[in-house]
């Protein structure tokens, strides 16, 4: 699987969430309110989170021996079964969209949007901890090739919820289509868990 691929098949699982931030843009989208500034600040925001993390984890790995990386491999173990078992545990009755129209300024929007991207914790868990730990180890180039991947499934799954609300919106309520959403997610973050758990295990 090359790099990109394997980018954009992690930033789709770890975005493909209904959270405040994606209900935001489902909701300004439904509304046709700054539809395209909010998805732009929302990917360029996911775009310098993941390559902070990229090569952060980068800088750091100048210092890594065996017993550090061991350690970071243990916490992407904890935060990758923490993240499956919550799309196990997942409540289909929260899918609440709030479609009350009111007018309001260019400032709040982008105040907003900024709010429900960095006020956020999970995007640092996901982007900086996650996209960052998971590529310690790759080549620059395959880290560049894996960011941009990510990014792009960032820029592509935001535009899409976006500009596409209003026909994706009915299926955004549907149990039935999470369910299916959620399966491919814990499929995915599973097969990555075990490849963790078999790189840790030849550290130890």
């Amino acid at each position: 699987m090359s790099f990109l691929l394997l980018g954009l098949l992690t930033g789709f699982s770890l975005i493909l969430a209904i959270g405040a931030q994606n209900i935001f843009v489902i909701e300004q989208g439904l509304k046709k309110q700054y539809i395209f500034l909010v998805c732009l600040i929302c990917s360029i925001s996911d775009l310098v989170l993941i390559f902070l993390g990229i090569f952060l984890f980068e800088y750091f790995r100048i210092y890594f021996n065996n017993f550090l990386e061991l350690i970071f491999n243990i916490l992407l173990l904890f935060f990758l079964a923490y993240f499956i078992i919550s799309k196990l545990r997942f409540n289909y009755d929260n899918l609440i969209i709030n479609l009350e129209n009111k007018k309001i300024s260019l400032t709040s929007i982008i105040l907003k949007t900024l709010g429900f991207t960095y006020l956020n914790p999970h995007v640092y868990s996901d982007t900086v901890f996650f996209l960052g730990n998971f590529s310690k180890n790759f080549l620059i180039i395959q880290k560049y090739q894996f960011g941009l991947g990510a990014a792009m499934a960032s820029f592509l799954f935001f535009f899409s919820l976006g500009f596409l609300s209003k026909f994706l919106s009915r299926y955004l309520q549907n149990k039935t289509a999470w369910k299916f959403i959620n399966l491919f997610i814990i499929i995915f973050m599973s097969i990555l868990f075990f490849y963790i758990f078999s790189d840790t295990l030849k550290l130890t």
